[in-house]
């Protein structure tokens, strides 16, 4: 986790130079409200006849992707929010289930109040984030040998929501942290999860038997950079680390979430998401995906 956290800083610490040699100075935005979006729907596809030898599984598989931002200044006040959405599936041949590449519901908002000549404000943040659709565990029935699957997660469980005040470091809309010391954080599962028989407190999401929360308090910090690789290659990074006061605060989970975007033209494009989440109320262990493809973009 330590060699991750370092390299990951060090990627950032690129991101930042990149911004700072490509950013003028003087260009703050104007006051009122600024939108910008993007809407993408990437597909992967593989297919072999009955007579391939070489080996391999037919597939098919779709991801969509929405990332819109909203943002208004008057002044010294900013307020700033991005609404994240990204829900993806396959289909592999003779496979009786479809499955999920990916799934999350994500909503920022920082409020921010800038101290005098300085990058530095005063800051609120607000953050909310769960996934559309049951997630499910695989395996085989023991007794008929059948592929079966077990409910494990649905909208609103787990979703997570976390607020706090705190200090913002903001060069510009694509490069900031935000640092909250006084994080309240809300887990929110089904009950229904936590009162099965045998069930043991804290093994779903860190909530216990019968219960359908979990409250935390803790600190946070969270950071965005987004910058031009080289033309029409855009790469964005975002970081969130979150230490509980109350239970273990060594542990510290993270959720690092990479986007790629390699634009061909007006309307295709090519993207790499790669998404790092390290959680031991869910493992001890890095949970990690990555989804690539090509598809049609459109900027709004």
């Amino acid at each position: 986790m330590k060699k991750f956290l370092l390299y990951t800083f060090i990627l950032f610490g690129f991101a930042a130079n990149a911004q700072d040699e490509n950013s003028d100075e003087n260009d703050t935005p104007p006051d009122g409200w600024s939108s910008e979006g993007k809407f993408q729907l990437l597909f992967n596809q593989s297919a072999f006849n009955a007579e391939w030898t070489g080996g391999g599984t037919s597939s098919m598989a779709g991801n969509l992707v929405l990332d819109y931002s909203l943002n208004y200044r008057k002044g010294n006040l900013t307020w700033d929010n991005k609404f994240l959405a990204n829900y993806g599936l396959t289909k592999l041949k003779d496979d009786e289930f479809t499955r999920k590449t990916s799934d999350r519901l994500e909503i920022n908002s920082i409020l921010g109040k800038q101290m005098e000549n300085s990058n530095w404000y005063y800051s609120f943040f607000t953050n909310f984030r769960t996934q559309f659709s049951k997630g499910y565990v695989y395996s085989q029935d023991q007794e008929t040998g059948l592929p079966v699957r077990r409910e494990t997660t649905h909208f609103i469980s787990p979703a997570y929501l976390q607020f706090g005040p705190g200090m913002m470091w903001k060069k510009s809309e694509d490069f900031w942290f935000n640092l909250a010391p006084a994080t309240a954080r809300f887990i929110f599962v089904d009950p229904d999860f936590t009162s099965t028989p045998g069930y043991v407190d804290g093994s779903y999401y860190g909530v216990d038997t019968n219960k359908s929360s979990r409250f935390e308090l803790g600190a946070s910090v969270s950071s965005y950079f987004k910058y031009e690789v080289m033309t029409n290659v855009t790469m964005e990074h975002n970081l969130s680390l979150y230490s509980n006061y109350l239970d273990q605060p060594e542990n510290i989970d993270i959720d690092y979430l990479l986007n790629l975007d390699m634009g061909i033209n007006k309307y295709l494009s090519a993207n790499l998401i790669f998404q790092a989440i390290y959680d031991d109320n869910i493992v001890g262990a890095f949970q990690v995906r990555e989804v690539f493809g090509a598809g049609f973009t459109y900027t709004f």
